[in-house]
């Protein structure tokens, strides 16, 4: 087999050693300053990559502390009146969120819901929420309904 520059192989022991810089003028380039400048932080050992600039520590002294995190919108209280009930459900019917969804009086992500005691009710009616007034529970327990708190 003829050799060729195609067919040449490495020496098994042989790599390419990375330049050392820095151990003098007359030992490798580049010296002296070893590629880094004169003086500063950057200069030193350590320097990129700890930078410690004593400018950013006086703009985060200026700047305004941040109480604490954005909440999440929080779940709002959704009112419904009891005329609203009486218009919607029939007698002796269990009324509770899903029923309220199909029946439009709140949407889906709803769900805290406090009945308000504007109108009358007649019907009795079991209802399920989050919440009541005072003259609203009185108003359903006089229809002879239930109240069950979630």
């Amino acid at each position: 087999m003829t050799i060729k520059l195609s067919n040449l192989k490495p020496a098994s022991k042989s790599k390419h050693l990375s330049r050392r810089i820095g151990r003098g003028n007359n030992a490798s380039d580049p010296g002296t300053y070893s590629g880094r400048g004169i003086k500063g932080q950057r200069a030193r050992s350590g320097g990129k990559k700890g930078l410690k600039i004593k400018g950013l520590r006086g703009n985060l002294r200026s700047m305004p502390k941040l109480k604490g995190f954005n909440k999440k919108k929080s779940l709002k209280i959704k009112p419904i009146s009891l005329k609203d009930l009486e218009n919607k459900f029939k007698e002796n019917e269990i009324v509770d969120l899903a029923k309220l969804v199909k029946s439009g009086l709140i949407k889906k992500k709803d769900r805290r819901v406090k009945i308000l005691a504007q109108g009358k009710i007649t019907k009795k009616l079991t209802i399920k929420a989050f919440r009541f007034s005072e003259a609203a529970e009185k108003a359903i327990k006089k229809a002879g309904g239930k109240i069950e708190k979630i």
